[in-house]
């Protein structure tokens, strides 16, 4: 069976802290998040995942959103440069995380950003976006990471939202996947399926045609489970008050060593 793991990272003490910079700030609630948090692990669980817990950083109110700190590409592991200062500190534990499997690391260095919520992987296609967290030199580092490896690195601009995937994500088939009013370019991606709500622009691939989606998108959900996918829900309220959705909850790890 392959091998598939998730690296998570349990909410710290000051998750209300996090960044927000494209919707306004809302209360949260910490201990309501961290039973969400709990839930999101166990559906990665039950669906066949292991889940590899990385180091609390309590520090850092964002670190829960472990996807920005590393790009993942085969064995490969690409260690992120935040854009936003206050997330550097994130990516030591994650470093350790992934050495720790087996991965080979390479490193973003100055003056290069990327966020990992910037990078959208399909088959051997990485679309990355360029915009608020994720600079021209951090495009340039990652295709010099990727490409010797049979990527091919597409740029994109991303204005409307922050990350990339915040605005798109793409089914199992490769099909792109987002909410017209957020998306700079829909022209380039291959395929692009507009969706009717933005929290429905995030899916996580489970396997077995199943679609791990936030259920504040019930509309997407019908959607998808109408062109023949099957949507799991998870409740991630507090987390999206936070500009999160479910792709940025975990780092997922496929065939690590094929």
């Amino acid at each position: 069976m392959p091998s598939r793991k998730a690296l998570i990272r349990r909410p710290g003490p000051r998750l209300a802290e996090g960044l927000v910079t494209h919707i306004e700030r809302a209360p949260v609630d910490a201990g309501l998040a961290l039973a969400q948090w709990e839930a999101y692990a166990d559906t990665l669980r039950t669906h066949g995942w292991e889940t590899v817990e990385v180091e609390p950083a309590d520090d850092c109110p964002d670190a829960v959103f472990v996807e920005d700190t590393v790009v993942m590409f085969r064995n490969v592991a690409l260690i992120a440069r935040p854009g936003a200062d206050s997330r550097r500190p994130e990516t030591a534990a994650v470093e350790e995380a992934v050495a720790r499997l087996g991965c080979a690391v390479n490193w973003v260095w100055e003056p290069g950003t990327i966020d990992g919520g910037d990078v959208l992987k399909i088959g051997d296609t990485i679309y990355v976006g360029r915009g608020g967290r994720t600079n021209a030199a951090g495009v340039r580092q990652l295709r010099a990471a990727f490409e010797p490896l049979g990527a091919r690195v597409v740029a994109v601009p991303v204005s409307k939202v922050l990350h990339l995937k915040s605005a798109v994500t793409a089914l199992p088939d490769g099909t792109v996947i987002g909410y017209p009013p957020l998306v700079d370019t829909p022209s380039a991606f291959g395929t692009f399926l507009p969706v009717p709500e933005e929290a429905g622009s995030h899916v996580v691939l489970l396997g077995g045609g199943k679609l791990l989606m936030a259920a504040s998108a019930p509309k997407t959900a019908e959607l998808f489970a109408d062109l023949g996918h099957e949507p799991v829900l998870v409740d991630i309220s507090e987390f999206e008050k936070l500009e999160g959705c479910v792709t940025c909850l975990s780092v997922r790890i496929r065939d690590l060593y094929a």
